[in-house]
């Protein structure tokens, strides 16, 4: 998987560059900063921690794509802009128990626990860290207002003193986990009891982006969490009968 995010990206910048590509926008995630960085996280934490050792491997294949799409704006004048999303959810989402990720997994379950009648469900963690969601509507929202953004501004982010060519993608809100669960709880309209398993790990404490530069040029998320929730619900009912 790594591997293949690693080649996957070298190829499409590098044939970006030879096809004289005017804007790419490079996708990665927000785990490419440090597990222990400042909160919120700003754009020039890069590099400066040790990584969540449990996804450090996509962390660096990610940090390897914006110090790439650095490089090549250096060496041949290319305009590649990398944009950090925070959590994705919604329609499409990946709901299998074994590799999905916190929400559209607790969706699955409480929605299965509902089916079966389960007087609990049971969540990993402490229940505690907190994290920022953000809708994929939300993030191709951004994705084309930094894109048609005008020179001048969209140059202003690929020069930027502290960390060129990096820009974060986030709503600016937060929930913890336990309050994740009861939000999906209440729109699935599970009835039992909500049991948090303390022996498995939390993860990083909290993840919060910096999301300032880009809301400074006027754009900020449409998609509310709940509302959002509900929306990935309902196309997970519709596909996964």
């Amino acid at each position: 998987f790594i591997y293949d995010n690693l080649m996957i990206q070298t190829n499409v910048i590098h044939e970006a560059w030879k096809n004289g590509v005017k804007r790419l926008l490079f996708l990665g995630s927000t785990c490419i900063y440090p597990k222990f960085a400042p909160q919120p996280i700003k754009e020039e934490h890069l590099l400066t921690g040790q990584l969540e050792p449990t996804n450090d491997a996509y962390a660096i294949a990610k940090i390897a794509g914006i110090a790439m799409c650095r490089s090549y704006n250096q060496q041949y004048g290319t305009r590649f802009l990398a944009a950090m999303p925070n959590n994705l959810y919604g329609p499409g989402d990946n709901f299998d128990l074994t590799g999905s990720h916190v929400l559209p997994a607790l969706l699955r379950k409480f929605h299965e626990a509902k089916q079966a009648g389960s007087p609990t469900v049971t969540v990993w963690g402490t229940g505690t860290p907190l994290r920022e969601f953000m809708h994929v509507d939300d993030l191709a929202d951004a994705s084309l207002f930094l894109m048609n953004q005008p020179d001048a501004p969209y140059g202003d982010l690929l020069t930027y003193a502290d960390a060129p060519a990096l820009v974060n993608v986030g709503s600016g809100q937060e929930i913890s986990i336990a309050d994740l669960a009861r939000l999906v709880c209440d729109v699935v309209g599970y009835q039992g009891e909500i049991v948090f398993d303390t022996s498995k790990p939390d993860g990083t404490p909290r993840k919060l982006a910096d999301s300032s530069r880009l809301h400074a040029l006027g754009w900020k998320h449409r998609i509310e969490l709940k509302d959002g929730v509900h929306d990935a619900y309902q196309w997970f009912v519709g596909h996964h009968a």
